[in-house]
């Protein structure tokens, strides 16, 4: 297998785990994964993350903290916006992977009480044990933030590579001022998001969604020519 089928047949393989096994990751292979993201590239080597890892017993408390939070009905404080709307093929998109979740763990599609139930998984971190809270320099804005996505995709990858199983969630980032507050992180840092980590529990049904992807097509144009601008 070459380089690029290895990174083929990870990209193909990986999914967004949704119920994990309570056992822990080991310290040395967590220091393989996050040395290798630390190699992701970024704006004037800027390097711009920096990561909040939870081990077990801090990832219970957190869990219980976060998800009382976040049931209170308490407003989400975020550092980024959310998307303003979703419209056209993203809506249609995240309508397929809401209801193959929903199929899944047999709720209706009209359980609203069901769905929020669910919802609020994201804030249990799906039980897994460890969880990664990615931030990011207030002072880089939006670039700042999308270097971390590189690093977030990297990790995922490394991840895999290594057996484990992931979920990166926005829906942390939904209480940035909580997730600070309690994890103690210096104001002068955004929440981009949260990756929940560790081994996943492949006899929940919730495991079974795996969501597909648009055809290249659909998201390139390659451009041979163009005219000098008139």
């Amino acid at each position: 297998m070459d380089d690029l089928a290895r990174v083929e047949h990870l990209l193909n393989n990986r999914w967004s785990c949704r119920a994990f096994l309570a056992r822990p990751v080991e310290s040395d292979l967590l220091d393989r994964i996050f040395a290798a993201a630390q190699r992701t590239a970024s704006w004037c080597n800027s390097q711009p993350w920096q990561v909040v890892v939870t081990a077990p017993a801090a990832t219970e408390r957190f869990r219980e903290a976060l998800h009382a939070h976040a049931q209170s009905g308490a407003k989400g404080v975020t550092d980024f916006p959310f998307p303003r709307a979703y419209e056209g093929v993203y809506l249609e998109r995240r309508r397929d992977a809401g209801f193959k979740l929903y199929d899944a763990v047999s709720i209706g599609r009209k359980d609203r009480e069901g769905r929020a139930k669910q919802g609020l998984e994201n804030f249990r971190f799906f039980g897994a044990p460890h969880v990664a809270i990615i931030t990011s320099d207030a002072a880089l804005g939006v670039y700042g933030a999308v270097d971390c996505g590189g690093y977030v995709a990297n990790f995922l990858r490394a991840a895999q590579a290594a057996g484990l199983a992931t979920v990166p969630q926005a829906a942390i980032a939904h209480y940035s001022d909580f997730v600070r507050g309690f994890l103690r992180i210096p104001e002068g840092r955004l929440v981009v998001c949260g990756i929940a980590f560790g081994h996943a529990d492949l006899e929940h049904p919730a495991n079974r969604v795996h969501t597909g992807r648009a055809a290249v097509a659909d998201a390139v144009r390659v451009v041979g020519h163009l005219d000098a601008p008139r």
